[in-house]
């Protein structure tokens, strides 16, 4: 082999494990930022941890709604099977209601409340959120047209 061969042969070589570590820190970074949506029943199941940071998805249980000091509230997620409880401290938006459908993006605590972080509640009469459609679609809850 000659030296001109060499060469290229280091060049093509380096371009490779370079390419192979950009594409690492890519796909570590993306890894990083991943957030899961889960239902409550995945929850029962415990296929979420403490402390790690998911969506939770359903629809507010009846009668669970608990007003605290401040902005502090507690509720109930639902998807007909399992039932979460959840804390949230912050303004809710103006249609959260009992009934409804939520996502929720927090974690779970040691005691299995979940800690919510950031509440969102659907925005018109006839959207929701297609996680959580789905997980109520599994659950059998699910209707065409609404619940």
């Amino acid at each position: 082999m000659n030296a001109k061969k060499k060469r290229r042969l280091a060049f093509a070589a380096a371009l490779l494990l370079a390419g192979a570590g950009v594409a690492g820190v890519i796909v570590y970074g993306l890894g990083q930022n991943t957030m899961y949506f889960r239902s409550p029943s995945d929850v029962a199941a415990k296929m979420v941890g403490e402390g790690v940071a998911f969506r939770l998805g359903g629809l507010v249980e009846q009668g669970s709604v608990q007003h605290g000091a401040g902005a502090a509230v507690r509720f109930r997620v639902t998807d007909g099977k399992s039932s979460i409880p959840a804390n949230f401290d912050g303004v809710l938006p103006a249609l959260f209601r009992e009934g409804q459908g939520v996502v929720a993006t927090g974690a779970m605590n040691a005691s299995g409340t979940f800690i919510a972080n950031e509440v969102l509640a659907k925005h018109d009469e006839k959207y929701m959120p297609p996680e959580v459609v789905d997980a109520l679609k599994r659950s059998g809850r699910w209707q065409e047209g609404g619940l």
